[in-house]
């Protein structure tokens, strides 16, 4: 079974080509490093519109059947970031304790973590997670959950993922 992993840049100046979306590329490029599968991304920039973060989010999980997407941008406060929103809209279980941990690992680098409102759910067998816009700060955050992601994968029935583990070591519990 191909292992599919979404990528979703929610931008609307990026969207318009009105400058280069960094922030998708970073994703790839920290998931190359983390994750020792084989996978094949699905890479998509949008604006910022509640109905379209949505019908991308259903796409990527149901017809694309990606086990993990990931989001960047339209976490903070402005008027136009909705991509929490548009995530709970089309999960059936929230994850708040993935937004959770990364609030508090940016919190160690920027006071204004505080205003990021990241989370995460579930959608059939999909983990969506939403991270902030940074390069540096994408990093920050998937080094601090991708320990949960296979696992919360293998709950979800998806695909068994495993990690380069000298990057980040996956958490499993041990075998009963």
């Amino acid at each position: 079974m191909e292992i599919r992993i979404g990528i979703l840049t929610i931008s609307d100046r990026a969207s318009q080509g009105i400058y280069e979306d960094k922030s998708g590329p970073a994703i790839a490029q920290c998931l190359r490093e983390m994750l020792s599968s084989e996978w094949r991304e699905v890479y998509r920039v949008i604006p910022d519109e509640q109905p379209l973060i949505e019908e991308n989010l259903k796409d990527l999980a149901d017809i694309m059947h990606c086990c993990l997407i990931v989001t960047t941008g339209g976490t903070g406060p402005a008027k136009r970031d909705v991509t929490p929103e548009a995530t709970r809209a089309v999960c059936e279980k929230e994850m708040e304790g993935f937004g959770e941990l990364m609030r508090a690992i940016s919190l160690k680098s920027v006071p204004t973590a505080i205003l990021s409102r990241q989370t995460a759910g579930i959608r059939g067998n999909s983990l969506i997670v939403n991270l902030p816009g940074k390069p540096t700060a994408i990093r920050e955050c998937l080094m601090a959950v991708m320990p949960a992601v296979p696992y919360c994968i293998d709950l979800l029935e998806g695909p068994f993922l495993t990690t380069h583990e000298a990057v980040v070591a996956a958490f499993r519990p041990r075998p009963k």
